[in-house]
Formats: C-alpha cells, sequence, structure tokens
C-alpha cells in the first residue's frame, strides 16, 4: 500500500495542512464514466465503461462493485438489469437507486434512458420503480432534505436515440422524492451543459465545471438555495474542467481531474479546493494519478477518489481506488 504526503496552504485560516493520498485495492473491473455512492458505509460503482471489455458487450458492464473500507476489499453486488454507462447511484433514506444513462438500445450503445432502478438488498435484485420526465444522462445529482435534486445534462434532441450525437445539453433542474417516487421541476439553470460535478454543502446544491457539446469546458460554479428557490453564480473554477469529480472535506468542495478536446486533448492532474466562506478557490497538490470520467465519493472523513481514464476517451480506463484526507 502506498501513501503520498503533499502540502498546501489554507490561505483563509493562515495554517499549513497536509494532503495525505493513499493508494487502496484495485476494482475487480477498470470502469470509467461512473457515479459512485456511499450507502450503508460502503462505497457502490454501477456499470461504466472499460476498454478491458470487447465490443461484444459494446464495452459495457452490468457489475456493481461495492468496496469495504473496514477491510479494504471489494466484492460484487446485485447485477444491473441490463449493462449502461453514465447512470447516477444515490443513497437518500436508506435506499440505493440508480437514475438514468446509456443503456445499448435503438442500434446504439449511447441511448439515454429514464429508468429509475432501486435496489432491493433483501431480494439481491434490481428493481424498475419509477421513469423521469425523459431520459437524462451525465446529469449531477445531490440529496438535500431527503430528496434528489438532479441538474443539467444530456438528453434526446428528437426521436433519435441511439448514439451520442443524438442527445443535446439541457438546463433542467428536477427533484425526486424517494417516498411517493416522483419527480417534479424545479428552478432551472441559467444555460444547458453536461458532464460537472455537484455536492451537497450545508444543504446547498453547488454545481462546478462541465462542457457543453460544440462548446468547451465551463469554469462555472453555481450554487442552489432551496429555501429563497434561486440559483447563484459564484466564483469560478481557477480553470475550466469537465468529465471531473468533486467531494466535500472539511467544509470545503474539492474537485478532481477531468479531460479536455483541445491541442490534442488530455487529462487535466489539477485539483482544487473552494472555501464558500471567501468564496475562493485554492490549488491542490496534482493528483498523483489523474483521470477523467472518474467518480469521488466522501466516507468516514475522507474522499475515495475511484476509476476513470488516465487517457482521454474510451481507452486507458483504470482500476485505481485512492484514499485523501487533510492531516492538522
Amino acid at each position: 500500500m502506498r501513501i503520498i504526503i503533499l502540502f498546501f496552504l489554507l490561505y483563509s485560516c493562515n495554517s499549513v495542512a497536509t494532503t495525505q493520498w493513499q493508494r487502496l485495492a484495485d476494482m475487480p473491473l477498470a470502469v470509467q464514466e461512473i457515479y459512485p455512492a456511499a450507502h450503508n458505509g460502503k462505497i457502490y460503482v454501477a456499470g461504466g465503461l472499460s476498454d478491458s471489455l470487447d465490443m461484444s458487450v459494446q464495452q459495457m458492464t452490468a457489475l456493481v462493485q461495492v468496496y469495504d473500507p473496514a477491510n479494504d476489499s471489494w466484492s460484487l453486488a446485485a447485477e444491473l438489469p441490463a449493462p449502461r454507462h453514465h447512470a447516477y447511484l444515490v443513497s437518500v433514506q436508506q435506499q440505493l437507486f440508480l437514475f438514468g444513462g446509456f443503456v445499448e438500445a435503438n442500434g446504439g450503445r449511447w441511448s439515454a434512458s429514464a429508468d429509475i432502478l432501486r435496489l432491493d438488498e433483501a431480494a439481491k435484485r434490481w428493481q424498475n420503480v419509477g421513469q423521469l420526465p425523459k431520459p437524462l444522462t451525465e446529469t449531477t445529482a445531490v440529496v438535500i432534505a431527503n430528496k434528489v435534486h438532479f441538474a443539467s445534462g444530456r438528453s434526446p434532441i428528437a426521436l433519435e436515440n441511439a448514439q451520442w450525437r443524438d442527445q443535446a445539453d439541457v438546463n433542467w433542474h428536477w427533484i425526486f422524492d424517494p417516498a411517493t417516487l416522483s419527480v417534479q421541476a424545479a428552478p432551472a439553470l441559467s444555460q444547458a451543459f453536461n458532464s460537472a460535478a455537484a455536492v451537497n454543502l450545508a444543504e446547498q446544491f453547488y454545481i462546478v465545471g462541465g462542457r457543453q457539446v460544440g462548446g468547451s469546458n465551463l469554469a462555472l460554479l453555481q450554487r442552489f438555495d432551496p429555501l429563497s428557490g434561486k440559483w447563484q453564480t459564484l466564483a469560478p473554477l481557477p480553470q475550466a474542467q469537465g468529465g471531473l469529480a468533486a467531494a466535500v472535506i472539511d467544509q470545503q468542495i474539492w474537485v478532481f481531474g477531468g479531460e479536455y478536446f483541445t491541442d490534442g486533448g488530455g487529462v487535466y492532474s489539477e485539483a482544487w479546493a473552494y472555501q464558500p466562506e471567501s468564496n475562493t478557490w485554492q490549488a491542490l497538490p496534482a493528483m498523483p494519478i489523474p483521470r477523467h470520467g472518474l467518480g469521488a465519493v466522501t466516507l468516514d472523513n475522507a474522499i475515495y477518489v475511484i476509476g476513470g481514464a488516465t487517457t482521454v476517451g474510451l481507452k486507458d480506463t483504470s482500476a485505481v481506488l485512492e484514499r485523501v484526507r487533510v492531516v492538522k
């Protein structure tokens, strides 16, 4: 097991803290384009794309991989009904849901889904318990007051729904109630985009980064206040990054990785910390293993950075799991 300790300065409190990265057990299957979730003290990763798989299965998986931090080990939970990628896992009210994503249908592996699946842990199977108002992929989601907020993403432009090009960016904001399995519309974003990252910090919905189809990466940071029902634009990310991941630690938002397509394309090594009290960003030490299409989950006062790919696009998919902590 490898531990990397790096330093950065927290300007808001004029003190020096250490950032400790630790390499943990690799996933059984390397996957990218994932949105994992912490659920009942473990980390779940559902589906994904992988160049470890061949085209006979469209390089997609239905595996649900589960990490137990108590013994640094992985196991497999009940598989999804079918392979899918870019599907969002959310744990809310002691239930684990999966929303949308892409499935193989209509002659392609980029058919956007509106499925709402729920894990029946007793029966060890996933149930289809509902449908989103429209197919939704590459979105963001957070839990606030026991409800799931979705904002941004991509959805089919017209009747065609099989290829990546069939989808367009959306500015939708929906709220899912797990008690009634219903979805209602909420105040929309000011612009449409996809592949951002989001967190709940102090019962506020923060969305950072992302990108636009036919456009470029975004540096936007936006916050939704459920009490006022309004979105607010905050200090932008110092560098526009899409396909990134984010999580909360020490009442800060930490942002990792992503990819870009200019100048031949590449993967970002940069990581950043946002402090809401001062509305400022600071650079963190670069990621030990830069990736895009990765996941980040907060559990037990640490952030677990999971999977992704070390090269732009669907290649060099990673099985890496790392844990990063603040040591004061």
